[in-house]
């Protein structure tokens, strides 16, 4: 089946098997690799990506639900001078990561946290990113990562 999809600001049409996951596409049809797969059941958040805006488990779409869509990956985040997004940044910042594999989807989902809820309490974003795991940092980094990119949205 043909999908159109703009993928970080760069419209693909490619063909797909109709049960091909987003994820899956993402890392095997587009080779964007910072799209993590760690679970296939929408457990762990590794694999969140923006649909439209919108924060998804990319593990529970399929490629073709997402065509016509804008999907956003963790690669499409920085400016084109290589500039990172503010939550990268924070994230860094605040070294909320450690072996890294949660990062990617960390930081889609913090991004999506922040859109829908602006100024998040301490748990509300413990709340809010419930749906994404960590098994390395205990979440205060990442908590206080949040904070400071909701801080710097306010500034």
């Amino acid at each position: 089946m043909k999908v159109e999809i703009a993928v970080n600001g760069v419209k693909r049409t490619d063909e797909v098997e109709p049960r091909l996951l987003l994820a899956h596409y993402l890392r095997e049809v587009a080779g964007l690799k910072g799209t993590n797969i760690g679970c296939d059941t929408s457990s762990c958040g590794a694999c969140t990506v923006h649909v439209d805006g919108e924060s998804v488990k990319s593990c529970t779409v399929l490629a073709v639900q997402a065509d016509g869509r804008q999907v956003t990956t963790v690669e499409g985040l920085a400016s084109e001078d290589g500039t990172m997004h503010p939550m990268q940044r924070a994230f860094q910042q605040e070294h909320a990561l450690q072996c890294g594999f949660c990062t990617p989807g960390m930081v889609m989902a913090s991004i999506g946290l922040l859109a829908e809820n602006p100024d998040p309490t301490e748990q509300e974003i413990r709340e809010g990113l419930e749906g994404n795991l960590c098994r390395c940092t205990g979440y205060h980094n990442i908590v206080r990562a949040v904070r400071l990119a909701a801080e710097g949205n306010r500034a």
